[in-house]
């Protein structure tokens, strides 16, 4: 028997798995052939310190010191671009944001595709940055196995009991056992909740699809910075010489794997083209992922309140890189009767007990 069973190999899991590999022995399963096959392989990747609700935000916080200090990061940018038609919601969030007001002209000058007929204001702060979420995943890993843990791929879950002290979880390939379960299986947590004869909490995945196309106007895009239509109509992002250009839709979805909606796409290729004088040419590539999310939009994290030893790491939405070591160092933290480092408020606003009556 191991310690700490964890279900899902994404950045919830992998992330869980490596700070509760210094408490004890950790096995983590994952359904795929690979790690990170499904929302987490399929991130934006910015680490922006602000994104998120107040607990989110302080769990960004609480993760910028081990993103630089493992090499994460370099530097990207964040500007959101607004018009006289959505003043007051390009304001808001550029308030909520701590972006600073800049002109369409001063925008232009370092985006020189904007179209400044559209586009007569933007906010903009350096401090937004390309997040490597291939070697965060490598580095959590990392850690779970020099602490002598195992991760085990095609390991889809097929029953879980209860026995005893302990948790017996049966996959195709095995049956595994172990004291703790962590549940962090992205938009499965409820379907695995229900298999372990725990309440589901009502997690709802929404899908959100990109697309890449070639450089507008062959201009070289690296130095651009990650750009936001207001109320999040849609985002572009440089991506490896290319523009990533994503409708950010939210559109309910079954658990699955998921791919991009042609129609969806097109919608939100039209809308970016309306900010842009560079028309979209061509596709690159496409695809989508399931940005899963707890009825109140907020994380949660820590022991189910009915039993103790089933943790829920889960609701990450579209959070779960830049704020995945301060989760997995809390979830270490509430499993070790030790006081967290981030504040209680926070603390409170992530445990699952707020859905139990």
């Amino acid at each position: 028997m191991t310690d700490f069973i964890i279900i899902g190999g994404g950045v919830a899991g992998t992330s869980a798995g490596a700070y509760l590999s210094k408490l004890g022995t950790v096995r983590l399963l994952e359904a795929e052939a690979s790690l990170a096959y499904h929302a987490s392989g399929r991130s934006a990747a910015l680490f922006e310190e602000s994104y998120g609700k107040p607990s989110t935000v302080a769990l960004n916080a609480a993760s910028r010191s081990y993103h630089v200090d493992n090499n994460l990061l370099s530097p990207r940018g964040l500007m959101l671009v607004g018009s006289k038609a959505a003043g007051v919601e390009f304001e808001a969030e550029r308030i909520q944001m701590g972006l600073e007001l800049m002109s369409g002209d001063e925008a232009k000058e370092m985006v020189p595709i904007l179209n400044t007929n559209v586009i007569d204001r933007a906010g903009y702060h350096a401090d937004a940055w390309d997040l490597d979420t291939d070697l965060l995943i490598q580095s959590f890993v990392k850690t779970i196995r020099a602490n002598g843990g195992k991760v085990t791929t095609k390991a889809a879950v097929t029953d879980i009991q209860k026995q005893g002290s302990g948790w017996q979880v049966t996959t195709k390939d095995g049956v595994y056992t172990a004291a703790i379960l962590v549940n962090a299986a992205g938009p499965w947590v409820d379907q695995i909740a229900q298999m372990a004869d725990i309440a589901p909490i009502g997690f709802t995945p929404y899908r959100r699809s990109m697309g890449r196309i070639p450089a507008p106007g062959g201009h070289d895009v690296s130095s651009w910075p990650m750009i936001f239509g207001a109320n999040e109509a849609w985002y572009a992002k440089p991506d490896a010489g290319a523009l990533i250009v994503s409708p950010a839709e939210e559109d309910l979805m079954e658990p699955h794997d998921v791919f991009a909606d042609d129609m969806v796409l097109a919608e939100g290729m039209a809308r970016y083209e309306e900010n842009v004088i560079e028309p979209v040419t061509r596709l690159l590539a496409s695809w989508a992922g399931l940005r899963t999310f707890s009825p109140d939009r907020t994380l949660v994290l820590g022991p189910e309140p009915s039993e103790p030893s089933f943790i829920w790491c889960a609701g990450q939405g579209g959070y779960g890189m830049q704020s995945s070591p301060a989760a997995g160092q809390l979830l270490a933290d509430l499993v070790n009767n030790k006081t967290p480092a981030i504040d209680a408020g926070a603390v409170a606003a992530l445990n699952p007990a707020r859905f139990r009556s």
